[in-house]
């Protein structure tokens, strides 16, 4: 884990990227933040429980469905008016998708449960049934998904303070990022954090000492599921548009991408991950066309393989021994 002052340049650095740039790259950067949300939440349930879920995007695409289907009012026949409310959809698109995370788990999970290639393999099936269900299901717009999805209304008490303009946008974006980011470094820092380490590294060893393997791996899952939905949610309100794409595999590829390139094990490394590796799909598919891809697939597989601990970690645990080297 990076050193706080770290982390605090790296927040401070984005936090002026409105004042020197336009309307079109913070509202681009509003959302690369919240892709950077969704890798730390991959980060977390691969690289710091050891759970390599390949379907992390049905979390995301959940919770952004979630989002939209209230704060669009498509729940009033059956529910109150209220749940239209911005605090209460974003409140059910970070339950719904850990919910369904918790139920899930406790199948892939109980006993000896499913581990590696064989986890990734039905997390990846659960994800593109998801897909195809979202693409076929009318009622939710279907393969056109949602339109017009509201944006973000900080009102309280019936009030209304709806974010139109994108500097304001994000920086409520990046607030929320934030502070996630700091209460999951305390986390890792706390006991749960040890335990979960000693999960990943000796499930065997670790139950012999008394802890609750199932318990510990499904509190992490249904965690990033949580952080998943609560992108997703933020993703839809932003874009103003939820869509079957959110779901299924492609997404659920790019989001293993942005972690490993950056650095799984580090959750500020994973965040930055997909900052860069978005911006680098901008770039290079203006000046490589339509072989961009290949390009970004050779940084991958040179990544992985001179760098098995990503791009980005390396740099920042380098920067963190600084201090202290300094201070002697």
């Amino acid at each position: 884990m990076p050193a706080s002052w770290v982390t605090a340049l790296v927040f401070a650095a984005l936090a002026v990227v409105p004042l020197v740039g336009g309307d079109y790259w913070t509202g681009q950067l509003t959302l690369y933040v919240i892709y950077g949300l969704l890798a730390v939440s991959l980060s977390l349930v691969w690289g710091r429980a050891g759970i390599l879920c390949f379907g992390q995007a049905m979390f995301f695409g959940i919770g952004g469905y979630v989002m939209a289907a209230l704060t669009k009012g498509m729940a009033d026949p059956w529910l109150p008016g209220w749940f239209a409310n911005t605090y209460v959809a974003l409140a059910f698109a970070v339950a719904l998708p850990a919910g369904f995370a918790a139920a899930l788990g406790h199948f892939l999970f109980w006993g000896r449960g499913l581990a590696g290639p064989y986890l990734a393999i039905v997390t990846l099936a659960i994800a593109v049934i998801l897909e195809r269900l979202m693409s076929n299901w009318y009622a939710m717009g279907g393969y056109n998904g949602l339109l017009d999805v509201p944006p973000l209304d900080l009102g309280l008490f019936g009030g209304e303070l709806e974010l139109w303009d994108p500097v304001a946008t994000y920086y409520v974006v990046l607030a929320v990022v934030v502070a996630v980011i700091l209460a999951l470094h305390r986390l890792l820092a706390s006991p749960f954090g040890v335990v979960l380490t000693a999960v990943k590294t000796n499930p065997e060893r670790a139950a012999f000492f008394g802890y609750r393997v199932f318990g510990v791996k499904l509190a992490a899952f249904v965690l990033g599921a949580a952080l998943a939905g609560l992108a997703g949610a933020l993703f839809v309100a932003v874009d103003a548009f939820a869509s079957p794409t959110l779901i299924g595999f492609g997404l659920s590829t790019e989001i293993l991408i942005w972690t490993a390139l950056g650095g799984r094990e580090m959750v500020l490394a994973a965040f930055l991950g997909a900052l860069v590796v978005r911006f680098l799909e901008a770039y290079l598919s203006e000046l490589l066309g339509d072989y961009w891809i290949l390009a970004l697939g050779l940084v991958f597989m040179v990544s992985v393989t001179l760098l098995p601990r990503g791009l980005i970690a390396a740099p920042l645990a380098r920067l963190s021994a600084l201090r202290p080297r300094l201070r002697a």
